[in-house]
């Protein structure tokens, strides 16, 4: 990938798309590394008792995928400064999590941007987020 500068940044700029195939084991592997045993993302029948037709991703393992997304784009120059992020439609064993990405604004002052990042898959948005990353 080239390397992002930031005086050649502008808002409008779009991120390049990344998919990821969402597993159950990548699910499980999620929630255990973040500490989170949560029946709905470990066990199938735990979680079809509870309303869900499978297990589904927590919200950590979201918030990893949405660093992982920006900073595939901005490493390793750059830094994410803050995430906030809202969950939408679970994402279940087997979906597929298109994300997209576009940069909302920017402040020449702190050489700071501010970049709005979707999440989707077959239900509809599954993550939202706003991330502030800081370039030298």
């Amino acid at each position: 990938m080239s390397q992002v500068v930031f005086e050649r940044v502008q808002p409008g700029d779009r991120l390049p798309p990344l998919s990821v195939h969402v597993s159950a084991s990548v699910i499980v592997a999620g929630a255990t590394a973040s500490g989170d045993f949560e029946v709905v993302h470990h066990d199938v029948k735990g979680a079809q008792a509870r309303g869900t037709p499978d297990i589904f991703m927590n919200i950590l393992t979201s918030n990893g995928y949405v660093q992982r997304f920006v900073n595939d784009w901005l490493a390793p120059q750059g830094r994410i400064r803050s995430i906030d992020i809202r969950l939408g439609v679970p994402t279940f064993a087997g979906d597929t999590l298109h994300f997209a990405g576009v940069v909302k604004g920017k402040d020449e002052s702190q050489r700071t941007l501010e970049i709005e990042v979707t999440g989707t898959n077959g239900l509809g948005q599954h993550v939202l987020a706003s991330v502030q990353v800081a370039l030298p």
